[in-house]
């Protein structure tokens, strides 16, 4: 199997799990908050998808070491904040990605399937996340839904 297959497929899958990592840190710390509560169950399709991949060329999963290596924003707003950075720096990923991938157009595929889920529905979560985020300071509902407008825990894509 040639490297660049496996260095691509490998550098998607790596992101797919820092970012589930990072989004279940965040619920952990946080609660069930939207978006992160849909977006984390959306990391997982995602790392299903590049696993097929991998499998289909015979190439090893790696394993997902990604839990002890990220922390939690101080406030929900930036973890917004951070989702936003994230999925901006994730469509990129993908541009370039894409472009190695020329040899597999069953490769490209998924890889566009998954910077459109990005850039889609994801980043325009944490956008909206971020438009109406807590102000510094402001405390946690604990759960309970915030008036409209207010938290990170309305809406989700």
């Amino acid at each position: 199997m040639p490297k660049i297959l496996e260095a691509i497929l490998t550098e998607a899958l790596d992101d797919e799990y820092k970012a589930r990592a990072s989004y279940q840190l965040i619920l952990n710390k946080f609660g069930d908050v939207r978006p992160f509560s849909n977006i984390v169950e959306s990391e997982n399709r995602h790392i299903g998808a590049l696993s097929v991949l991998f499998q289909k060329y015979g190439i090893a999963i790696p394993d997902d070491n990604w839990e002890t290596k990220v922390e939690a924003p101080a406030s929900r707003l930036a973890a917004c904040e951070s989702g936003v950075e994230a999925e901006i720096e994730n469509a990129a990923m993908y541009d370039r990605l894409i472009k190695l991938a020329e040899a597999y157009p069953d490769v490209q595929a998924v890889l566009r399937q998954l910077q459109r889920a990005s850039q889609e529905n994801h980043l325009p979560a944490f956008q909206r996340c971020v438009a109406r985020g807590n102000k510094p300071g402001e405390p946690s509902t604990g759960g309970r839904r915030r008036r409209r407008g207010q938290g990170c825990d309305q809406g989700s894509r």
